[in-house]
């Protein structure tokens, strides 16, 4: 057994004692292996242990590692995220070759992005992204802008709202950490009852994944317990 696929071992199975320990079915929490400034070595390692979902920061360097493994026509099919900040002339890339966008944080980007959506593509999924700690710094809107943009996305037919992402302010206390996912799961449910479909609240990292479950995370984003240090000197495009 490789480094990796033991990595995901030991991922899955405390994803799974997390969720059993607050009450949960395992089953309710899918794991995104973030492969950013990771080889395509590593990511086949990946899959050959089961994993699907992968998820990419820069554009380029995911569209590349999308047009290699398309290649390969894995059964199931590779699943690829786009979980870093989107700039609109990058936009047209993530529509074309995407499944799903993390980050869509203003109306004018998902406009973008359902014109660029190819016709004979499903629907790109799309999670809002929510700046639940207040930080100038980062990407995502303030709570109380959700609604009406939850409204408007909705109305885009190339685009499909499956829900909510967020990345806190780094937080090492878990009763800190538990109380900003749980004004995260409230703000999934408020759209929830807004909007049946929606069905996935993106939280909780390598740090902070098991008081992410804990307060409803249906999808955790887990990179380095699984690949090991990212390299920092990749591409950032």
């Amino acid at each position: 057994m490789n480094a990796i696929e033991q990595n995901l071992q030991q991922v899955t199975a405390r994803i799974s004692a997390t969720a059993r320990e607050c009450g949960r079915d395992p089953g309710e929490v899918s794991l995104l292996a973030v492969s950013k400034t990771k080889p395509v070595e590593a990511i086949e390692e990946a899959i050959a242990a089961g994993q699907r979902a992968f998820g990419e920061n820069y554009v380029q360097e995911g569209v590349e590692k999308i047009r290699y493994f398309q290649q390969r026509k894995f059964i199931p099919p590779l699943d690829w995220h786009f979980i870093g900040p989107l700039q609109s002339n990058k936009s047209r890339l993530v529509a074309e070759h995407f499944h799903w966008l993390h980050t869509l944080d203003r109306l004018q980007l998902a406009q973008r992005l359902n014109l660029q959506r190819p016709a004979e593509s499903a629907q790109l999924n799309v999670l809002i992204q929510i700046n639940i700690s207040g930080e100038e710094s980062k990407s995502g809107i303030m709570p109380d802008r959700l609604p009406e943009l939850a409204a408007m996305v909705t109305e885009l037919p190339r685009l499909r709202l499956r829900g909510l992402m967020a990345i806190p302010a780094v937080e090492s206390d878990y009763q800190r950490q538990l109380a900003v996912f749980q004004q995260m799961a409230a703000l999934f449910n408020d759209l929830r009852r807004q909007f049946p479909h929606v069905d996935t609240l993106s939280l909780g990292m390598t740090g902070d994944m098991a008081a992410a479950i804990a307060a409803g995370s249906t999808l955790v984003r887990i990179g380095t317990a699984i690949f090991g240090a990212r390299d920092y000197g990749a591409p950032t495009a």
